[in-house]
Formats: structure tokens, sequence, C-alpha cells
């Protein structure tokens, strides 16, 4: 008897079916970041992706190039990296990958100066904080201020590395303006003496350049597509409810970053309003602008420019779209 109730029970477990394996989001953030892409650790605290009916993992790495690794390691099915290193990869012929949605497409950058310079035309003679000769927010901040008829030359330029030291320097009053993120610039301890010259909107607008994308390879992409559609159908669906309620942003962030007063949540969430990825974050003419941008750039030297059918895959937002429908007004949904 005995014999038979375990053959039962061998029987029942070999015919239950298998647990789906995790999901695994690849971040390059250690704690939720104080951008829109911390959508992809509130869908997770807040459920939405379990609402989805997929069990998402996040493994949590430090950059871009780490991403990669783990990706190409087998270590994550879906990995948040910069676009630029998503373009290097596939045009070089190092690893197949395609963009599905990007969480928050802007670094929020912004142009922030001594009080003294009221507006971008008095910019020039003065000095200007960059990374370095060649970086990111100088080549972005030339886009910007040529939209404006600025020519970046005719500004004295002072390499101090990262956004946290530029500020620093700007509020010492050792340069003049300076290219930061907005996060940054809501931290800082003392705004006293400083402004915006240009808000992030303004900045984005002049250069559309898509900073960070979440990428699979095509193998994830025909054999879980299911729980592909499901991420992004739960990013997109808590990007609509923060875009609708920020109050969600503001009491998931502060639960999440005891770190800083409710005051700096409240004030990111009004400059993200029109920010957040309602349609999956994958505008055609974006992503086009974005890869030409690239290309242009001294660290593609050598590499032929690739069409976007190379390395974005619309066919999962628009799958996603089909079933919530176009959200109006933000995040253009153009292919």
């Amino acid at each position: 008897m005995f014999k038979f109730i375990a053959s039962l029970a061998i029987a029942a477990v070999l015919a239950a079916p298998a647990a789906a394996a995790p999901f695994r989001l690849i971040v390059t953030d250690l704690e939720p970041p104080l951008v829109p892409n911390s959508v992809m650790d509130l869908a997770l605290s807040l459920g939405y992706f379990e609402r989805e009916g997929v069990d998402v993992e996040l493994v949590r790495v430090q950059q871009t190039p780490l991403a990669v690794v783990a990706l190409q390691a087998g270590e994550g099915e879906m990995a948040n990296v910069g676009v630029d290193t998503a373009l290097q990869l596939v045009a070089s012929g190092q690893l197949d990958l395609r963009a599905v949605t990007s969480p928050s497409k802007s670094l929020f950058f912004m142009i922030a100066a001594q009080e003294a310079i009221g507006d971008v035309a008095a910019l020039p003679g003065h000095s200007f904080g960059i990374g370095r000769v060649g970086s990111v927010d100088q080549g972005l901040s030339e886009q910007v201020l040529a939209a404006q008829g600025i020519d970046m030359a005719a500004l004295d330029q002072v390499a101090l590395g990262q956004p946290a030291a530029r500020a620093q320097a700007l509020a010492a009053g050792q340069i003049d303006a300076t290219t930061m993120s907005l996060g940054t610039w809501t931290t800082l301890p003392d705004q006293t003496g400083m402004h915006i010259l240009v808000d992030p909107d303004a900045y984005f607008a002049a250069a559309p350049v898509v900073s960070k994308v979440n990428v699979v390879t095509p193998q994830v992409l025909t054999e879980r597509r299911d729980d592909v559609v499901a991420v992004v159908t739960a990013l997109v669906k808590l990007s609509r409810d923060i875009a609708a309620d920020p109050a969600i942003w503001i009491d998931a962030m502060g639960a999440a970053r005891p770190d800083l007063a409710r005051a700096d949540f409240e004030s990111l969430a009004a400059a993200y309003a029109k920010s957040w990825s309602v349609n999956g974050g994958l505008s055609a003419r974006e992503l086009a602008f974005t890869a030409d941008w690239n290309f242009k750039g001294e660290d593609f030297a050598g590499l032929e420019p690739v069409g976007l059918d190379a390395w974005v895959d619309f066919t999962v937002a628009d799958e996603v779209l089909a079933a919530l429908g176009t959200a109006p007004d933000l995040d253009p949904a153009d292919r």
C-alpha cells in the first residue's frame, strides 16, 4: 500500500508543470536611482511584475560594462545598458542584442550657472566645467548650446571629472557653468548663488539622445517572449500610474531611499512630469538621432553605422500598446 501511495506521489510530481525560472533583470544601480529608471526597482517592490505573472529577480551590478559581462555569462535575461555600448557591441559583431524598452530615456542633464549669467547668450567668455574632452556631457552640451547659437569653443572649458565634482566647483565659484544631472542638482546642500540655465526638458529637446535601453538577446526574445512582454507591460503600467499620480513614486522612493527628504522626491517628481516612458520609451526618431550622434563620436571610429532593425525590436512594445492602447502627449511611439 505504501509503495502504491509513493508511486502516486511521484507520478503527481512528474505530472505537475515545472515552475518557471525567474526572469533575471540586470540593473546598473546598487539602490533605486533618483531617475525614472527606478521603475524597475519599484515594479518589483510594488508588485507590478507579479501581477503580470512574471517572477522577476533583479541582478545588481555597477555600470554598463559589468551588465554586459553578466548578460554574456548567462546571469540574466535582460539588461539595462548604455545605448553607446549596445551599438558598439552590435556594430562590431561582438554581441547580438535587441532593445525592447527604455524605462528612462534621458540622462536628465541640465546646465546650471552662476546667477550673474542670466541666459545662455551670456555664456561665451566664461568657464564651463566638463567631464573630460570627448565626454558625453561635453558632446551633448555642445549640441544643446549650438541649438541656441552658442559655439562651445567660445567657452573656457575646464575638465573636472564626475558631475558631483563639477557641481562642487560651481558651488565654490571656481567655474561659471556646467552640465550636471537633475539628481545631482537636487541633492546639492546649498544652491545659493546658482540657478538652472537650461532645464532637463529643454536639454533633451535639443539633444534627444537616449541614454539607456533594456536589451535582450534574440534567443531570449524567442524562448521567453511572454516574459519579456510581461516585464515591459509592468514597466509601462507603472510608468502610466506614476505619470497620473506622482505620489506613487514619491511614497515608494521615500520608503526605498530614507537617506533623502520627501521634499527632494517631490521636487524630482515635478521635474519628471513629462519623462515617464508611458509607451515603452522607444521613439524611432529619437533612437535614430541617438545612433547617428554616437556613430559620429571618436569611440565609434572604424565602425560602420547600423540600422535600427539591427539593434531595436519594436514588436514587444507594439504588442504591449496593442493591449493597453497608446498614451497621448508623453513618450512618442513613432515607428
